[in-house]
């Protein structure tokens, strides 16, 4: 008699899907967040290579999914991350977790998670708390996704995506919210976002007449901001130096749309959120700032300081004692215009289109260099201009010395006319637009085939750039850069072609001896 072999029995199971995003640098690879309950014994396993933040999730979602009167699954519990080869970091994915574990036990109806992506750190009550890259991810999805899918986030995160489609997220503050709404995406309400507010410091942080005399500094300044020049700025303390550089922001006019949209999704990726978008970012790191914090980087990669400036300024204040190797760094990034940072784990590209103000005094002890009155010996005074190296240097298109300030203009008071400042503002803005109309770009961005191919020099602006390039002993860069600032001299003063005029004051911009002991 043949035995029959009974078959095992079997158990229901439940399943659910839901979408996330990581981040990568500014990128936000979508992630499957897949939930499974087989049966069995209590316990929660979370697979797809989670770090230890995501890996604390279980704890943070079932206190969250209990606090909010909801069941958590009696039996096992697997999460699944996909794709598996893919580190995930952070508390984002706490939203994505207790959504799928709700939809694999029937409290959620599954058809209506699918047309959204959940973003969010799960407290134990189950509100939501803010993370960094909401903009990244919102756009991101507006790009990836045909369908109108919808980025559930944290409302705390609200403001900064009022820079992305208001129709592509859904902003909430509890879990309950969250509930409410995959119940019944139609009757859900859809609360106005926060508003960016003004602050009112930025809009008062100083004129350009605050700074007494420097007239040759504020000539620069204002060439430098017509044509996004880098800027150095060379002498003793108490000159005025620091004051220039934090009143460049008032010449540079607001960023577009588009650009604003680029900044804000950088700070988003660095968690950080801006008061006014529109406003060049203005950063000025301290020069004990380490490469990853210059540059960018880390174990989670986030942009730096340079990224931060995107679009805007990026101030060194006292450059000599930055480290040499963190100056260094500046190098390629002022030539790109982006910075890729390349780990074993991962690769990172970010925007960097910035402009470079620095400040430096003439010798270590900060005096004028000269043997009245300056203590430091040549030696020293070589060593301490050392550590900028020379390509960087090469690099900067205008280096302007700032000397002191008269007496009789101290005892005075005397300003430029407040007119001049409004003035300068005007022709900063009008040059940009006839740069932008001319080769749609700025003139410090145009390559050396650009400014070649522009209308030819006369004989004598030749002349007097040849005889230069041998006294200055100007690199094939340092050329190009001389011909870009005299064309943004040019564009200032409305001028189609240029002229020796204009030749000459873009040399004077770099006439400083740097082997010498005194400026």
């Amino acid at each position: 008699m043949q035995k029959v072999l009974a078959e095992p029995p079997t158990t229901a199971t439940e399943q659910s899907r839901t979408f996330t995003r990581a981040q990568v640098g500014m990128d936000t690879p979508r992630v499957t967040v897949e939930t499974h309950l087989p049966g069995g014994l209590p316990g929660f396993t979370l697979v797809g290579l989670p770090e230890t933040a995501v890996r604390e999730a279980k704890d943070r979602v079932k206190s969250a999914i209990q606090n909010c009167n909801m069941d958590f699954p009696v039996g096992k519990v697997v999460v699944n991350l996909a794709p598996a080869d893919l580190a995930k970091e952070g508390a984002r994915l706490d939203l994505a977790i207790a959504v799928s574990v709700l939809g694999a036990t029937g409290q959620i109806p599954h058809e209506n998670i699918d047309r959204f992506e959940f973003l969010g750190e799960l407290s134990l009550g189950g509100e939501l708390r803010p993370i960094r890259g909401c903009l990244c991810a919102a756009l991101a999805l507006a790009r990836e996704t045909a369908q109108q899918a919808r980025l559930v986030v944290p409302w705390a995160n609200a403001r900064e995506l009022n820079m992305a489609p208001a129709e592509r997220f859904v902003a909430v503050r509890h879990l309950n919210d969250v509930i409410k709404l995959l119940r019944d995406p139609q009757g859900f309400p859809t609360p106005e976002s926060p508003a960016m507010a003004r602050n009112p410091q930025l809009e008062s942080d100083g004129s350009l007449n605050d700074v007494i005399g420097q007239h040759g500094a504020k000539r620069a300044l204002v060439v430098a901001a017509a044509g996004g020049h880098h800027l150095l700025m060379v002498g003793p303390p108490g000159t005025g130096k620091t004051m220039l550089a934090r009143r460049l922001a008032r010449l540079l006019p607001g960023l577009s749309d588009e650009r604003a949209c680029e900044v804000a999704a950088v700070y988003s990726a660095a968690g950080l959120v801006r008061a006014d978008p529109h406003r060049p970012p203005f950063r000025d790191p301290h020069h004990s700032a380490s490469a990853p914090a210059i540059v960018g980087g880390g174990s989670n990669p986030q942009p730096g300081e340079i990224s931060l400036a995107h679009q805007g300024v990026l101030f060194l204040d006292e450059l000599p004692h930055f480290k040499p190797s963190v100056l260094n760094l500046l190098r390629e990034p002022l030539e790109t215009r982006q910075v890729s940072i390349a780990r074993a784990q991962f690769r990172a590209r970010f925007p960097a289109s910035f402009q470079l103000l620095a400040a430096m005094n003439p010798c270590p002890a900060g005096r004028v260099c000269n043997e009245r009155s300056c203590r430091c010996s040549p030696d020293q005074v070589r060593r301490y201009r050392s550590r900028i190296s020379g390509p960087l240097l090469d690099r900067i298109d205008l280096h302007v010395a700032v000397p002191q300030v008269p007496k009789n203009l101290l005892l005075t008071g005397e300003r430029v006319p407040e007119l001049a400042e409004m003035d300068a503002v005007a022709q900063v803005a009008t040059a940009r637009a006839e740069q932008h109309n001319r080769q749609h770009k700025l003139n410090a961005d145009l390559s050396p085939r650009d400014i070649t191919s522009s209308p030819p020099l006369d004989d004598a602006s030749r002349s007097l750039l040849s005889a230069a390039a041998d006294r200055f002993q100007l690199s094939a860069r340092g050329y190009h850069r001389v011909l870009k600032v005299a064309r943004t001299v040019a564009d200032l003063e409305r001028s189609a072609e240029i002229t020796p005029a204009h030749i000459a004051e873009s040399l004077s911009y770099r006439s400083l001896d740097w082997e010498s002991e005194r400026y």
